[in-house]
């Protein structure tokens, strides 16, 4: 066992997705059941009882892994010499706000906590956002944090990956482990492109054997409305998923992937994609890090679903240049 503990941030650290990731940190599904772990619970002050009563939780638990927990409000002591930040905390969109206004509203989250990591994160922090708008949340942050590698910023779309690999395994009747080569372009909104054009079931292509219309008309429209499906009937937002969904991020990005696992990464401009915006891609995560799979080649669809999504990241990044 490690001698000295990760540390590790969690902001949004009394809300409902928060609530399902503390547990499985502390159990160690991210950093491994040989490694001690330290959390930083980051909330605004309005939140910070709630946040201790978490906090009491987690130590209710008895996590042989969990060193210590920190409750406060204040970014730097939440994020001196973190080695894995999660950012989960955002601002929700409100009724009639516009997304320019939900994204300027959270570029005064995301900005100041960029700062307070390039400030005190540890020299090998790993940064996951996963409030929502998420690209772009990213993308504010890491420009905050110029000393920070940009390549250590990364946003949440292994939840998108991980509706499609459901969908898709529900469609064909086999186990979700049985899929390779699935992947989500772009944003993580309604205009993602989740592309079965490469997906293999035993080494199997699968495209040629799907309904044309059940793949464009039904799977790509409900994977990339799934959240709004899950608000209709559950009431409320996604939350254990998406904390799965970045367990799942993390755990990859330190340890590797088995194969093809969906990431927002800034793009180096692979297929045309303008350098620096963070995006969904194909990815294999290896050598603690993630590299786009920069050798597909695309077919007119994939480009014109792919160009739709990417040019909402644009006008997302234009939205918010004063923040960059």
């Amino acid at each position: 066992m490690a001698a000295s503990p990760v540390r590790i941030t969690v902001t949004g650290a009394a809300g409902n997705i928060a609530y399902s990731l503390l547990w499985r940190l502390a159990a160690g599904e991210v950093f491994g059941k040989g490694t001690r772990v330290e959390l930083r619970l980051l909330e605004i002050p309005e939140a910070l009882k709630a946040t201790e009563g978490v906090a009491m939780e987690l130590g209710d638990s008895a996590f042989p892994l969990l060193s210590d927990v920190v409750v406060t409000d204040d970014a730097a002591k939440a994020f001196d010499g973190t080695n894995a930040a999660f950012l989960v905390g955002a601002k929700p969109r409100g009724k009639g706000m516009e997304r320019s206004d939900l994204l300027a509203e959270n570029g005064r989250i995301f900005g100041p906590q960029g700062k307070a990591i390039n400030e005190q994160a540890a020299e090998d922090v790993r940064v996951l956002v996963v409030g929502n708008p998420a690209n772009t949340n990213a993308l504010i942050a890491s420009s905050n944090a110029p000393d920070v590698p940009a390549e250590r910023f990364h946003a949440l779309m292994r939840l998108d990956h991980n509706r499609a690999l459901s969908q898709l395994a529900q469609r064909l009747g086999c186990a979700t482990n049985e899929i390779e080569n699935v992947a989500v372009w772009g944003n993580h909104s309604a205009t993602q492109f989740p592309d079965l054009t490469n997906a293999t079931v035993a080494g199997k292509k699968v495209i040629d054997t799907l309904d044309p219309s059940w793949y464009t008309k039904e799977f790509i429209p409900r994977v990339a409305k799934r959240g709004s499906e899950i608000i209709e009937v559950r009431g409320s937002s996604s939350a254990a998923s998406a904390a799965s969904a970045a367990v799942d991020h993390m755990r990859d990005w330190i340890h590797g992937s088995a194969g093809w696992a969906t990431a927002a990464v800034p793009s180096d401009g692979s297929y045309g994609i303008d350098e620096g915006l963070v995006c969904g891609f194909p990815t294999v995560a290896e050598n603690g890090s993630y590299r786009i799979i920069d050798d597909l080649e695309l077919n007119d669809f994939q480009r014109e679903r792919i160009e739709a999504s990417v040019a909402e990241l644009r006008s997302e990044r234009e939205a918010v240049a004063d923040l960059l």
